[in-house]
């Protein structure tokens, strides 16, 4: 015995005339195992360029210098702090204009970057930072140019010399771990 129309799927390109037909509409078939590209921005992470696009993109939505810098504040606050076993002169990053700590390690082939500062405004530069190079690979990290970065962000000249040089040298800190792990 054979189903009727309203009994079985309707047939690729065949109308559905029972009940719901407004709802479903056309049929079309399912092909499996086609391509997968589509799936790869999913499970991968993000590029460094990426990244740096979105924080382009927040800094232009924000206008002025006055929000950005309290926006680079807010990344900071969202900072774990870290252990004060983590807090010791092998992890200060000298040169800043307050104290900041960096830790690295590694997950796999990729290095992840711990931080944390007394200072609200270098806490936001470091956090920055992590959100651009934590879970990185030593190559991706060093193909960066974070100085060219930095200025389209406009970041060195929107802060005084001596927290610009602070925050050169924690990208000179997260390239030595890079050049140390490579």
């Amino acid at each position: 015995m054979r189903a009727s129309r309203r009994d079985r799927a309707p047939a690729p390109g065949e109308r559905n005339e029972g009940i719901d037909a407004g709802r479903l509409g056309t049929v079309r078939p399912i092909v499996a195992g086609g391509p997968t590209d589509y799936l790869a921005p999913m499970t991968d992470r993000p590029s460094i360029d990426d990244v740096l696009a979105e924080l382009v993109e927040e800094f232009d939505l924000l206008g002025d210098w006055e929000s950005r810098i309290q926006y680079v504040i807010d990344l900071g606050r969202e900072l774990e702090p870290l252990p004060d076993a983590d807090r010791v002169e092998a992890n200060k990053v000298p040169g800043c204009a307050a104290q900041v700590w960096l830790v690295s390690g590694r997950d796999g082939d990729r290095l992840t970057f711990r931080a944390d500062s007394d200072s609200a405004l270098s806490k936001g530069n470091v956090a920055l930072l992590l959100r651009l190079y934590s879970d990185r690979t030593p190559a991706e990290i060093l193909a960066f140019d974070a100085r060219a970065a930095l200025d389209r962000l406009g970041l060195p000249q929107a802060l005084t010399r001596q927290r610009a040089n602070g925050l050169n040298s924690m990208v000179g800190r997260i390239r030595e771990a890079a050049l140390a792990a490579g």
